[in-house]
């Protein structure tokens, strides 16, 4: 038989599963035969033929997938030419050495004639027709299985490369930017902050190698990795940027894609810390909501193409290019149509953005798009400006 790799079931080991149906089906025909010419009182003496016919089909059939085996793996139009011609090839030589087996050791001398022999042909015609039509069906049935399940590898590594490409373009992006904040500390020679912004970023980017590996995190883990991404920044900001997390202790164990909130906070930095003298208050807030994980990460800044401090803002958040528009194509990958990823303004001042993902301690492939029970970011926490 072919050799589709189906690792399940009764077709786990195909040999074996082959020879468990030939034997059980031919052992079927031999009970059949035999019993119909006992209640046709045509004696013991009928089961000695039917025995020889019995082993006859089976070794005819043996054959049959010998030459099968080859043939299901080339083009239909050949196969199935060829097919017919050995089925029927195959037939007449059954109907033949079953006549003589009849006419040898049941009724010596026996010859078919008109119906007799047409009814011999047909019946040994239909039984080596449905065998054929089961071995190319299980087989086919087999071939389906195997291609159904490489689509599904396949595409597990299509959506793994996928999120690993949208890992990749935020590492460059981040490292630009933390190597050029180091690069002007050792131009103001200012080598003990640069130092220590180095040291933070060899434990930030050992997390980030980790993280690149197993390609989840759970929430304990990311803010660990944010803690230390600030720690890098708050360096360069010192008491301008001002954190805190309030996250629920019910979610530390929950899973998300690795770094999906750097970009966030990075972003925070550049257009709410950045541009005010007074810097900026950063909230990052988690929580579970019934089977959702609900995350949202707060500023003082500007908001929605505001200001702060009565300077303009740089860009509108919506403007920030690979940072936002990465966390949405990962939240894609990793969740289909099943999450939420809104930006809105906080209240009184400042930009809140708002993840709403399945709760998950492992990550799956989602099944079915839910819709999320938080019904708009308003009902997420807000940001106070005095933290």
């Amino acid at each position: 038989m072919v050799e589709p790799r189906v690792r399940h079931g009764f077709f786990h080991d195909k040999n074996r599963a082959f020879w468990l149906l030939q034997g059980g089906g031919w052992l079927a025909y031999f009970l059949l035969r035999s019993l119909s010419g006992l209640a046709n009182s045509m004696g013991l003496a009928f089961v000695l033929p039917t025995i020889i016919v019995t082993a006859t089909g089976a070794s005819i059939t043996l054959l049959l997938a010998a030459a099968y085996r080859r043939l299901i793996t080339m083009k239909p139009l050949f196969t199935w030419t060829a097919t017919a011609l050995l089925l029927v090839s195959a037939a007449a030589l059954f109907s033949v050495l079953e006549v003589w087996a009849h006419a040898t050791f049941y009724q010596p001398g026996w010859q078919p004639r008109g119906v007799e022999f047409l009814g011999a042909i047909l019946l040994d015609f239909s039984v080596l027709g449905a065998w054929t039509g089961l071995y190319y069906g299980i087989n086919y049935y087999l071939l389906l299985a195997e291609q159904s399940e490489r689509m599904i590898t396949m595409a597990a590594q299509a959506n793994t490369a996928q999120l690993a490409m949208l890992r990749y373009q935020l590492n460059p992006h981040f490292l630009f930017n933390t190597l050029n904040s180091i690069s002007t500390l050792v131009l103001l020679k200012q080598t003990d902050r640069a130092n220590a912004m180095l040291s933070r970023l060899a434990s930030f980017l050992r997390y980030s190698l980790v993280g690149e590996r197993e390609g989840l995190a759970t929430v304990a883990q990311e803010a660990e990795a944010l803690k230390l991404y600030l720690d890098i920044e708050r360096t360069r900001f010192e008491a301008r940027l001002r954190t805190r997390f309030d996250i629920a202790p019910d979610v530390m164990e929950a899973r998300l894609p690795s770094l999906l909130l750097q970009p966030l906070i990075e972003n925070a930095i550049k257009y709410a810390v950045t541009p005010s003298e007074d810097g900026a208050d950063i909230l990052v807030d988690a929580r579970r909501m019934g089977d959702r994980l609900v995350i949202t990460i707060a500023d003082t800044g500007p908001g929605l193409g505001g200001t702060t401090s009565g300077a303009p803002a740089e860009a509108t958040p919506a403007g920030t290019g690979v940072g936002l528009g990465n966390i949405r194509d990962r939240l894609a990958q990793s969740y289909g149509e099943d999450h939420r990823f809104e930006l809105a303004d906080n209240e009184p001042q400042g930009l809140i953005v708002l993840i709403d993902v399945p709760y998950q301690t492992d990550m799956v492939p989602p099944l079915a798009a839910k819709p999320p029970l938080v019904a708009n970011p308003v009902a997420a926490p807000q940001l106070a400006t005095q933290m």
